[in-house]
């Protein structure tokens, strides 16, 4: 059964006790260890350490990672997102040659590239995101591309700058529901955002869509669902959906925790609202089971698979 609430979210209030099955593993073990490696021989970023992804000990033992390009400085300052903020890097047009070099290196056959917001760019930084795709295409012709783009200010150029390069998956998240952006999302914008997945969609029409959203910011069960039917409405094909964890007091609070049963209702939803994969419980991020996702939305399941009694 989904909860509606909506708190007010104040920075100073205390967050409810951790729940003892919203725990993941310390990240450990050999793959572990050979990527973390490999990642700062390379002098590269992931999201799953900028970020501080719960999966991250998950992931990399089963070698598999979401770089992020562009620098690990972000030009925003969303209040959920653990990720450097300030003036932003130097570009490094030898970067994409270095993530196609550890893609190789790590026998991957389904590569992430992310990146923080580059509002300093012209293009919002889609010049390297499509290096990257290219970079990687070249080294490792077989690899599987998702892209998690940022909102590239709206400008549609950058999105056909992205999808000219020809990822198998383009990504970009709403995050949130449109009542909550001007504290969670700061510079960004809910139908900006919408834009970018239905012009991505536009483009290349055959080319799954993917977006995800956050639980436990104060949101009401019927704002996710209205943002729900917002992205099939745009023709989005992949949802994932997660709880937020606060990555220090600095950040917004976490409201409540969404239990996993309203996840599972919220995936069952999803399905019958159209959507060729769910990805959806505590710690589902962006790129959890990415790979799993895109084929799944190649031959989606039959939707009463997917209904409970």
């Amino acid at each position: 059964m989904l909860v509606s609430i909506s708190p007010k979210l104040d920075p100073g209030t205390a967050a409810p006790p951790r729940p003892q099955w919203l725990r993941a593993p310390a990240p450990g073990g050999e793959n572990y260890r050979d990527l973390k490696e490999l990642i700062g021989r390379l002098r590269l970023h992931t999201v799953c350490e900028s970020a501080a992804c719960p999966n991250v000990g998950e992931c990399w033992n089963h070698r598999t990672a979401t770089f992020m390009i562009l620098g690990n400085v972000c030009t925003r300052r969303c209040g959920f997102c653990a990720v450097e903020k300030g003036a932003p890097l130097p570009v490094d047009y030898d970067e994409p040659q270095r993530v196609a070099s550890a893609v190789e290196a790590m026998g991957l056959k389904f590569a992430v590239i992310t990146s923080v917001d580059r509002d300093d760019r012209e293009d919002g930084g889609a010049e390297l995101f499509a290096l990257t795709i290219r970079a990687i295409r070249e080294r490792v012709p077989g690899c599987g591309i998702e892209v998690l783009t940022p909102d590239f200010q709206g400008k549609r150029a950058a999105v056909e700058i992205v999808m000219e390069a020809a990822p198998d998956v383009f990504d970009h998240n709403t995050e949130t529901v449109p009542r909550l952006y001007r504290q969670v999302r700061l510079g960004a914008r809910y139908e900006r955002s919408l834009d970018v997945l239905a012009h991505a969609k536009r483009v290349a029409p055959a080319t799954p869509t993917k977006s995800g959203l956050m639980l436990g910011l104060g949101e009401t069960n019927a704002e996710v669902l209205d943002v729900m039917r917002d992205l099939r409405a745009r023709g989005v094909d992949i949802l994932t959906m997660g709880q937020y964890l606060r990555p220090s007091p600095k950040h917004l609070p976490i409201v409540r925790y969404a239990a996993p049963e309203e996840f599972e209702e919220l995936r069952r939803v999803g399905y019958e609202m159209g959507f060729a994969h769910v990805e959806s419980g505590p710690l589902v991020r962006s790129s959890y089971h990415a790979s799993q996702a895109v084929k799944q939305a190649a031959n989606p399941p039959l939707p009463s698979a997917h209904r409970t009694s």
